[in-house]
């Protein structure tokens, strides 16, 4: 059964907090601050597996997290780095920002890898606080939380070719006589609920493979979501090549197969535009029927009026197969020979924090008695914040000083007792020291 969404939970691993230790040792005065640094989050990322073909798995597991770094040790000793998570997807998967809808990456070539979730920092520890004016800091850093998101994965067949039409036309005959694929076959609408693939050889053992998509479900109002089309149009969007393949005999219902061909035509367009530009060949299905044969002149001389390269074939008894498949090839090759002529790399987006400005920041007022600051560095100074040591409140406080949030503060209007929101802490003002008591989620000041 093919599975193509799947939204999914992943979480980074949280920075392992620094040390605040000392060394203490015989015959060794004075041995100062020797507290280590915590380690690194492992980080979560996508990786394209070419054995997978389905978003199955992730029907049943659907929460990822990396390991989180260890604490630091005394003796200056670094906290172990947490290990890496990697989630295989198949090949052809769209990632997507839950939250946002912001496209993160598409995944198309085998070990093809992308970040998704960034580990936290591991927390210095006490030993980058010593200075001259203070000889043993009891400072230390938290680690920073790891990265969680929830994604919504996509997955679009890649194939080098498509058949598109009604229900009933005769794809999945077509695929089954071109290939080693033996998808369901029988005379009622809808037999195939789910794409299906073949590998296709033309010219023999050494001759050109493509593989072949049947794509099921095209009625009239598909991309608006009658019947199944729209559940598989988005496997059309990254084939080459179309085939349109068209019942000429019109079916048991007596149906114009030109209506049909516009029919399927509008809802590609409708669901994209480019749908159109790709390379369509036209496959008068049934050629073998009497009331096919009476008509195939007729679509044959009005289709190629229209441009498009037309084949009389029978998907159940071969005839005319051979024929399309050589054409098939050679539209094939030509749209690869464009594809390298126009050298146009595929646009993808991928979620980075590179190039992120971290000192830069922004404070508002958000109601009377509320405010917030948002930044990237400003919000991580927060969260690798100690408040439960007054050295570390101190240092936060010098840090909204020196960075002019304080400032920026004052300048909008902010007074004792307000509530100053950064990332997920409260902190409340004071008069006269700033952040009097910066406590998250506590409220009062602190005692004289």
């Amino acid at each position: 059964m093919l599975i193509d969404r799947a939204r999914i939970w992943v979480k980074a691993g949280d920075g392992g907090n620094g040390s605040a230790s000392f060394r203490r040792e015989k015959y060794v005065p004075r041995g100062g601050p020797d507290g280590g640094d915590g380690g690194h989050g492992g980080n979560v990322y996508l990786r394209a597996r070419a054995n997978l073909t389905s978003l199955l798995p992730f029907q049943f597991t659907t929460r990822f997290k990396a390991d989180d770094g260890g604490p630091g040790r005394k003796q200056q000793q670094h906290g172990k780095t947490g290990k890496d998570r990697f989630v295989d997807v198949p090949p052809g998967t769209l990632v997507w920002d839950d939250e946002t809808g912001e496209l993160l990456a598409d995944l198309t070539e085998p070990d093809e890898a992308t970040l998704v979730a960034k580990g936290g920092r591991g927390g210095l520890g006490n030993v980058h606080f010593k200075s001259s004016t203070r000889q043993a800091p009891r400072l230390a850093e938290l680690g920073e939380p790891g990265q969680e998101f929830w994604l919504r994965l996509e997955l679009r067949l890649i194939a080098d070719v498509g058949l598109v039409g009604l229900p009933n036309a005769g794809k999945s005959t077509l695929l089954a006589a071109a290939s080693a694929a033996r998808p369901k076959i029988a005379d009622y609408p809808f037999t195939t609920l789910e794409p299906n693939l073949g590998v296709v050889t033309v010219g023999g053992v050494d001759g050109q493979t493509f593989v072949m998509a049947d794509i099921p479900g095209l009625i009239g109002g598909a991309a608006q979501g009658v019947g199944l089309g729209l559940e598989f149009l988005r496997h059309v969007r990254r084939t080459r090549v179309l085939i349109h393949v068209l019942d000429a005999s019109g079916g048991l219902e007596g149906r114009d197969p030109l209506q049909d061909f516009e029919t399927v035509n509008r809802e590609l367009d409708a669901y994209e535009e480019d749908l159109l530009g790709k390379p369509m060949l036209v496959a008068l299905n049934k050629a073998d029927i009497p009331e096919a044969q009476e008509r195939i002149p007729a679509l044959t001389h009005e289709l190629e009026g229209r441009g498009y390269a037309v084949y009389p074939i029978s998907a159940a008894t071969g005839e005319g197969v051979p024929v399309l498949l050589q054409a098939v090839a050679a539209a094939l090759r030509e749209a690869l020979e464009r594809e390298v002529e126009a050298e146009k790399p595929q646009e993808r987006r991928r979620y980075t924090l590179e190039n992120v400005d971290e000192r830069a920041w922004e404070a508002q007022q958000i109601s009377p008695h509320h405010f917030t600051v948002t930044g990237v560095g400003v919000e991580r100074f927060t969260v690798m914040t100690n408040f439960a040591s007054d050295d570390g409140q101190m240092r936060f406080e010098r840090f909204l000083d020196t960075s002019g949030i304080n400032a920026e503060l004052e300048r909008l209007g902010i007074e004792d007792g307000d509530v100053v929101h950064i990332g997920n802490h409260e902190l409340v003002w004071g008069v006269q020291e700033g952040f009097e008591d910066a406590i998250p989620g506590r409220r009062g000041k602190k005692a004289p």
